[in-house]
């Protein structure tokens, strides 16, 4: 008999109509959720027009934050053309995860995983001046949904196909549609060739190992029967340009830095979405490759489905980042305990950026500037800012300023996980207290006094000549949504690599002696045992290899003949678990992914 697996299984019987629809737009479904049209109804006011492909349904609460993130708020005065992106509660859960994603998770930076609970939307929206509309204006947007955090590439991907959209109609968005039905899954550490309407895209997905080179233009320009009349190399599908967005607050890098790694929140005021967004997106890359696991809004409006819940008037406003546009927020959230104020001028030299530090933060002029009462526990790195502020007077390129800071919040980022990562490890039990006899031993629980005492011998002092009080930092970290989104990503994982261990010491333990004079309750528990921790495994994702699997059967095959012929075949416990099926099947809820 065949070992069974964790694939999902073809189409059955019992397929609906859904899935059969699913199945057939699945390759679509690995780069893009839909494509939405939104435009200005004079009765309705912002309105979806169309949803590409069309079978694809959104929730009320859904179409109405997609309807209103898409247009910048009426304050904003955006004529012309304007891009920015937004990040979506998903409140329907009519989204399934294709085996492309689910592998695409698997491989890539945890701080480039998709989310569960969020849809990404990349905005293209323009307003002119049209005297044949009632309003006087055309006012329309192209908005892509994605659980993809590519901001770089899809932003690319709207500055192409929404001015021909604008030009051209229905049939271009039908073509751009059946052009990404047939884009190759991203999967990380691969470079993946996306055509779309005569252009090449060419791009480098990042693995877990996110600081691996990416290859050069020359390997990227090889491709084999694609024609297009340009051709688009990306060296990053997911950074904006971190220096240009935080140029006007670059020497408080630092403090940003705590903020952002604390999960504090944060209210980013401007006067266009773009602006809002660019300068959150560089806020939450501050901290890679920590994952940030509280929430971000890089553009928020007044209409949104949270903004009660954000903008509640308590002492301890929630962990969030918020990009917002409306003179509104400057009264409702001035309670706020940090605010980044930008000025309108797109000349970063000419913000004259300051920390506000007045007892009284309720009255906030206008002024740009950072508007904060906290204290940092750690010193600046003053050598990474005269060398940022000579590259301004120099006029060094953006792309390397930018370089050098990303460089350098990476190391510190890393000097502060480094002894975390190392901690955890010790939690691990040890070898010999796997046995395939037991059931799986579970890691210690995390001990903050424990690894406070670790930070003498193994701290960041190690690795980074920043001082400070590092201990005061961590105390504060372990009460954020980071530490507990790391924690519990990295406890997971141990346990899973605890099944794996068991399951591959119990493949190759020796059954056969085992058996010996053991009742028949015992040998059938240790089958069903098998079987139980084969299904958990599957449920819970872990990766196993087949030739492990097929020991497995092999181990249930050594055992199983010492049974009674009636009790091989029986129906055990009323489980519908048959002794004689050996392996389990997959799990039900499995069978709905691949069409």
């Amino acid at each position: 008999m065949s070992v069974p697996s964790c694939s999902s299984k073809g189409l059955n019987n019992e397929t609906t109509k859904e899935e059969v629809v699913y199945g057939k737009w699945e390759r679509f479904t690995n780069w893009v959720h839909c494509i939405c049209i939104v435009t200005f109804d004079l009765e309705l006011g912002q309105a979806i027009e169309a949803i590409y492909p069309s079978h694809v349904k959104l929730s009320e609460q859904e179409r109405s934050n997609v309807c209103y993130l898409a247009f910048p708020d009426s304050n904003s005065g955006c004529m012309g053309d304007t891009q920015y992106h937004v990040r979506i509660r998903q409140s329907s859960k009519t989204m399934q995860e294709t085996n492309a994603l689910k592998e695409y998770d698997r491989k890539s930076p945890s701080f480039l995983q998709t989310d569960r609970d969020y849809y990404w939307g990349y905005v293209y929206f323009r307003q002119v001046k049209d005297k044949s509309l009632p309003r006087g204006y055309f006012q329309k947007s192209v908005v892509i949904i994605t659980k993809l955090p590519f901001v770089n590439l899809f932003g690319e991907l709207c500055a192409l196909i929404a001015p021909e959209f604008f030009e051209t109609g229905i049939a271009l968005m039908e073509a751009v549609v059946r052009e990404i039905d047939h884009w190759p899954p991203p999967v990380p550490g691969q470079i993946v060739h996306l055509p779309l309407i005569g252009v090449l895209f060419q791009i480098y997905i990042p693995n877990q190992n996110y600081k691996a080179v990416v290859p050069t233009i020359a390997a990227m320009e090889h491709t084999s029967n694609m024609h297009a009349t340009r051709r688009l190399m990306l060296t990053s599908t997911y950074e904006g340009d971190m220096f240009r967005s935080l140029a006007s607050v670059v020497s408080y890098v630092h403090l940003l830095w705590e903020l952002v790694l604390l999960s504090e929140p944060i209210v980013v005021m401007a006067s266009s979405p773009t602006t809002c967004s660019e300068m959150v997106q560089a806020l939450i890359a501050m901290i890679a490759p920590l994952k940030y696991c509280a929430d971000h809004r890089p553009y928020f409006t007044i209409h949104d489905s949270e903004f009660k819940e954000y903008t509640t008037d308590s002492p301890t406003p929630p962990a969030v980042i918020l990009g917002v546009t409306n003179p509104f927020f400057a009264k409702t959230l001035q309670h706020w305990p940090h605010i980044i104020r930008i000025s309108n001028g797109n000349n970063s030299e000419d913000q004259k950026y300051k920390i506000k530090r007045s007892e009284n933060l309720k009255v906030l002029d206008s002024k740009p500037g950072v508007y904060t009462q906290y204290k940092s526990f750690l010193q600046k790195d003053k050598t990474i800012l005269k060398k940022l502020f000579r590259g301004i007077q120099t006029k060094r390129p953006g792309e390397v300023q930018t370089a050098l800071l990303k460089r350098h919040l990476i190391e510190l980022t890393e000097s502060f996980m480094i002894p975390l990562e190392r901690y955890i490890a010790t939690l691990m039990p040890l070898q010999k207290n796997i046995s395939p006899f037991k059931a799986t031993p579970t890691p210690q629980m995390f001990n903050p006094d424990d690894f406070l005492a670790s930070l003498t011998s193994s701290g960041p002092q190690l690795t980074t000549g920043i001082k400070g009080d590092w201990v005061g930092l961590y105390k504060r970290f372990f009460r954020s949504p980071n530490f507990s989104g790391w924690f519990h990503t990295r406890y997971m994982e141990l346990s899973q690599q605890l099944q794996v261990k068991q399951l591959e010491k119990l493949s190759q333990a020796d059954l056969k002696t085992w058996v010996q004079g053991k009742q028949e309750v015992e040998v059938v528990d240790m089958i069903l045992r098998i079987r139980q921790k084969l299904e958990k495994s599957c449920i819970d994702d872990v990766p196993i290899d087949n030739s492990v699997r097929e020991k497995l059967r092999e181990r249930i095959n050594d055992i199983t003949h010492v049974l009674p012929d009636d009790l091989k075949s029986k129906d055990l416990g009323g489980r519908g678990t048959k002794v004689f099926l050996g392996l389990p099947r997959e799990p039900a809820h499995n069978t709905k992914e691949s069409g």
